[in-house]
């Protein structure tokens, strides 16, 4: 096996004679691969296996090019990985008992920050397991979304565009990472308040494979029909809340008229497509009655 890990050979006895001074310091230094520690707050939720077995295959081939980035925690006589999951992950693979790491000095939040950084930097994130990133900076440490943009080198937009990800349910974010829909697929079904509706139209978009334009474009249609149908259900309830209107003037009408002495029924239908109702007045009311036999 050769590359960077193997080239590294322990010093003969006259090096290690040699005077301290005379040698140059390393970047990094050599450490077991048992004492290295995930860190807990690691963005990234899903390693490919399909990929750790080419990156090993790579590391066989030419060794770990870049150094692992750690800390180092006292508590636990280890050291926290900052950066570099997937080649400790590689390394484990192959066997290797040492990595090169560069040990840096930070403290719990900015291990985390500099984990979200580097695999921002590194575009290896899926979308979602970045915005699960950046709502635990949010608020786990009380930071602001532009305090958080500003950590990580990003726009407002940027960080708040993320965070909208989040209103997708666990099995909305399987099928869309599944299917291989990007995140402008997933901000498009986010116009789509209703859950069903976006569950359905989502399942459209992954049958028909519609590209970004195209999704934008069916969203933009379904959005204009729902428009337009509660503008429909909009005119039905202020039709019906008119007809009430009116059935309630005619009601009090009519106990205006029953105060007056005049005998009056009223009877009402409710048919599918109309509302009936009848109004009886005797010929002669009570009232005529007793101002005939008055006279």
């Amino acid at each position: 096996m050769t590359g960077f890990v193997l080239q590294r050979k322990k010093r003969s006895a006259e090096n290690e004679a040699a005077p301290a001074a005379t040698e140059k310091p390393s970047p990094f230094e050599m450490l077991s691969t048992e004492k290295i520690l995930p860190n807990p707050g690691q963005p990234r939720r899903y390693f490919d296996g399909e990929a750790l077995l080419s990156l090993s295959d790579s590391i066989r081939r030419y060794g770990i090019l870049q150094p692992l980035s750690v800390t180092y925690d006292s508590a636990a006589d280890a050291y926290i990985l900052v950066a570099g999951e997937r080649r400790l992950r590689a390394a484990k693979l192959l066997g290797l008992p040492q990595v090169p790491a560069v040990i840096l000095n930070a403290d719990v939040q900015m291990s985390e920050e500099l984990a979200l950084i580097e695999n921002i930097q590194r575009e290896d994130l899926g979308m979602f397991e970045e915005a699960r990133a950046i709502a635990s900076l949010l608020t786990k440490y009380g930071m602001t979304q532009e305090a958080a943009a500003n950590k990580l080198s990003v726009s407002q937009s940027y960080v708040a565009n993320k965070l909208r990800l989040l209103k997708f349910s666990e099995e909305e974010e399987r099928e869309i990472c599944d299917s291989g829909l990007t995140e402008r697929h997933a901000r498009a079904l986010l116009r789509i308040k209703d859950d069903d509706a976006r569950r359905s139209a989502m399942r459209q978009i992954i049958s028909r494979r519609m590209n970004v334009a195209g999704t934008e474009e069916y969203i933009d249609r379904l959005l204009a029909a729902d428009k337009k149908e509660q503008a429909g259900h909009q005119q039905i309830r202020l039709a019906v809340r008119d007809v009430r209107l009116f059935c309630n003037s005619i009601d009090r009408a009519v106990e205006t008229i029953k105060r007056a002495g005049i005998e009056v029924a009223t009877t009402r239908t409710d048919a599918p497509d109309h509302t009936e109702i009848t109004i009886s007045i005797p010929r002669r009311s009570t009232f005529d009655r007793e101002v005939v036999h008055g006279a």
